[in-house]
């Protein structure tokens, strides 16, 4: 290990994620913008476990309830700051987005941090834990 390394730590170079992952955790924002039942039934584990902002824990069939809702729609996001962790076959990934939609005809909008638990089953990868904290506005 070199003296620099040693040093700044902070200076290494983050290895991209596996290429299955990443189409995998693309698909899973795809699917929460467009409510997309299937995708979502196939990306989500069915032990999944959501803490929500409002520190409320839900299963696979609340969120994909709550994505699907009629009147609900998230409009596209952007991960800013992400979080990417890749531990064999687990990983971690998240970070701080800007969520605005409409729920039941109302606009919204909230800045979240949050952190999705990803893990290889029988060859895909699924997501099995969710936390999400709000972050307050200025």
């Amino acid at each position: 290990m070199s003296v620099l390394a040693l040093l700044a730590p902070g200076l290494a170079v983050a290895a991209p994620l596996p290429a299955d992952l990443a189409a995998a955790a693309h698909a899973y924002d795809q699917a929460q913008v467009n409510g997309d039942r299937a995708a979502l039934e196939r990306l989500v584990a069915d032990d999944y476990v959501l803490v929500n902002g409002a520190g409320q824990v839900q299963d696979k069939a609340r969120l994909i309830a709550d994505y699907v809702a009629p009147g609900f729609k998230l409009d596209p996001f952007t991960i800013e700051a992400p979080v990417e962790k890749v531990l064999g076959d687990t990983a971690l990934l998240g970070g701080r987005v800007d969520m605005t939609g409409t729920d039941s005809g109302q606009r919204f909008a909230l800045t979240v941090r949050f952190v999705d638990t990803w893990a290889r089953r029988d060859g895909q990868w699924r997501v099995v834990y969710s936390q999400v904290t709000r972050v307050a506005r200025p």
